[in-house]
């Protein structure tokens, strides 16, 4: 990674095999939309879409290195960045010091010169370590040099409740750094998520903050053909609907989409068809999408782990309400967590985070389903 950062910063006036690279990524298709592909679908983990996309993304441009505490010789401390330094050596997956005020601010400075770091945080608990670099300096330098200087930086790692971890390793920054202009928010749910986000967050011009799941990482999930393909990337910004329905829209992020999915399948025996949100993306926020949905289906309920208030559920609700205000027939639910400091025990856990049963029970209560609401003349 220094080799690299002393020739950007020594002005050399010829393209490099670096610059060359560099330039052949921004021809590189952003999608494989114009391909022709199979459809058929593989199974593949979180983990393994997160490792494929680092990994292909490292071998397109030379540019791009990993920086953090136990992604070398460990091999990252769930696993992500699993034979990286073998492949690609230490310059370019580089172990750190337990300082994430330290790398998250070496990292922003190389980004300045040129390359493209993707800073791992063991937690996103910890990035409050560096959210002064995030935040200061990566989301507000394009706007404050006017447009002269980019910072392509992704800051990556688990984020949100995990399991016994307690108050402050719980959780759920997508409220934090969605409300920062500057930032790009991605909060992955499946494999294809993962390897389409992250391919499309190493790419982009700007600073990225990529929210993970712990739980979600040995999940396995179908991958189609044109996913497995190195030039696939998803857009930045754009929500996918899950499940489509008719008589409530449901959006969630993360792991809490397929707590909705399974929420949404106990709705259909119950006779109430709900469409499945899955935001993808925090910072922008998919609007359009959501909104034609409400416009359909005139009820909304949204989910996600964090604190409710000021949180991504109010922002949509508030959308919700701006734009779509005379469509709804009932008024909108939010499920979030407890506006508690996540407790250690597990009983009280499970109470803290929103459950499969507390989705149903919302939505029929919106669908007037209930029988403890009912609707007057």
């Amino acid at each position: 990674m220094w080799g690299i950062l002393r020739q950007k910063v020594g002005g050399a006036t010829c393209l490099s095999p670096q610059g060359v690279g560099s330039h052949m990524l921004r021809l590189r298709p952003v999608t494989s939309a114009l391909r022709n592909y199979s459809s058929a679908a593989k199974e593949m983990t979180v983990r393994d879409a997160l490792n494929s996309a680092l990994d292909e993304e490292m071998a397109a441009d030379p540019n791009v290195f990993v920086m953090g505490e136990e992604v070398g010789e460990y091999q990252g401390a769930y696993k992500i960045t699993k034979g990286l330094l073998d492949k690609y050596g230490p310059e370019r997956v580089v172990d750190t010091p337990i300082t994430e005020a330290g790398f998250a601010g070496i990292g922003v400075g190389s980004a300045y010169h040129g390359l493209r770091p993707v800073i791992e945080f063991m937690t996103f608990n910890f990035s409050m370590q560096a959210i002064d670099h995030i935040i200061n300096s990566a989301a507000k330098s394009n706007y404050m040099s006017a447009g002269q200087i980019n910072v392509p930086i992704v800051f990556r790692g688990p984020n949100g409740p995990a399991a016994g971890v307690g108050a402050q390793h719980s959780q759920c920054y997508a409220a934090w750094y969605g409300s920062v202009p500057g930032l790009k928010v991605l909060v992955p749910y499946s494999s294809e998520d993962a390897r389409g986000l992250l391919k499309a967050a190493i790419r982009d011009p700007d600073p990225v903050v990529f929210l993970e799941n712990e739980l979600l990482y040995g999940e396995s999930f179908p991958v189609s053909a044109e996913a497995l393909d190195s030039s696939f990337c998803l857009p930045i910004g754009k929500a996918k609907i899950e499940r489509e329905g008719k008589d409530i829209t449901i959006t969630a992020f993360s792991k809490m989409v397929g707590y909705a999915l399974k929420a949404a399948e106990i709705l259909k025996k119950e006779g109430i068809s709900a469409e499945v949100i899955n935001l993808r993306s925090i910072r922008p926020l998919d609007r359009a999408t959501i909104n034609v949905s409400v416009r359909k289906t005139n009820r909304l309920l949204t989910v996600e782990e964090g604190f409710p208030q000021h949180g991504v559920g109010a922002e949509i609700c508030a959308s919700v309400v701006e734009d779509s205000f005379g469509y709804l027939d009932a008024p909108v639910e939010r499920i979030a967590g407890a506006d508690v400091p996540t407790p250690y025990a597990a009983n009280l856990e499970r109470m803290a985070f929103p459950q499969i049963e507390d989705i149903v029970r919302a939505a029929k209560r919106a669908c007037y389903r209930s029988g403890t609401m009912v609707a007057t003349a």
